[in-house]
């Protein structure tokens, strides 16, 4: 059973307040000029390949987070998408959308991205050609009982991916792998949202969701339109 640990703020003051709402601005600038330019069900990420996976998750990190010191066996649903949409010979953003179930029924959204993968670059958006190439990352920090922790995703193959973590100024971690137990399914209208239920222990900033929500609801009534 996962249990839920309160997480002291570690994330620098300068990352917080007016910063992150000119930058929720911003993104949801971005977002509503691609909705107007390319009118769709998703104006990122338009398409993508959704599958059912099982979430195996192994004990043994002392994060202070339950969905990642916790052992544990999850069915998952994924979607791997393109940001622009780009054919696979062109290079793209790529998108891996994890979706896990909770124990009081709701789920949480979990959104990769392709990265760099060292201490630097994972910060950095890093497009690639292959669908399930490269390193995915979250891009930005959950906060647990240890401090920053951001989470990985890579391919080993075309059925079979693993989960990391990282602290800052951290290496990787291994916490779980990810088994793709149907083929690629027709893509249905799914809305994913980090922001709004994260994992057991690991908890979105307010900096965080001040920066994406935005951007978020604009996708939603973007994708409301187009209908």
């Amino acid at each position: 059973m996962f249990s839920r640990r309160a997480a002291p703020d570690q994330v620098a003051p300068a990352a917080t307040g007016p910063l992150a709402r000119a930058g929720g601005r911003v993104l949801q600038t971005a977002v509503a000029a691609v909705a107007r330019l390319r009118p769709a069900d998703k104006p990122l990420h338009p398409q993508g390949a959704v599958h059912l996976a099982t979430l195996h998750r192994r004990p043994g990190a002392t994060t202070g987070a339950a969905f990642l010191d916790e052992g544990g066996s999850d069915e998952v649903l994924i979607r791997l998408s393109r940001a622009v949409g780009l054919p696979e010979s062109a290079p793209d953003i790529n998108g891996l959308a994890l979706r896990v179930p909770l124990a009081d029924g709701n789920h949480a959204d979990i959104l990769f991205a392709t990265t760099g993968r060292g201490r630097w670059t994972r910060f950095l958006l890093a497009p690639r050609t292959r669908l399930t190439s490269g390193f995915f990352s979250t891009l930005l920090p959950y906060r647990t009982p240890i401090g920053p922790v951001w989470l990985g995703a890579q391919a080993i193959d075309d059925a079979t991916w693993l989960l990391m973590w990282a602290g800052a100024g951290t290496d990787w971690s291994t916490f779980a792998r990810l088994d793709l137990t149907t083929d690629s399914a027709p893509d249905p209208l799914l809305s994913f949202d980090p922001t709004q239920s994260p994992p057991p222990g690991l908890e979105i900033y307010d900096w965080h969701r001040r920066l994406r929500a935005p951007a978020y609801a604009t996708a939603r009534r973007s994708r409301t339109r187009a209908r």
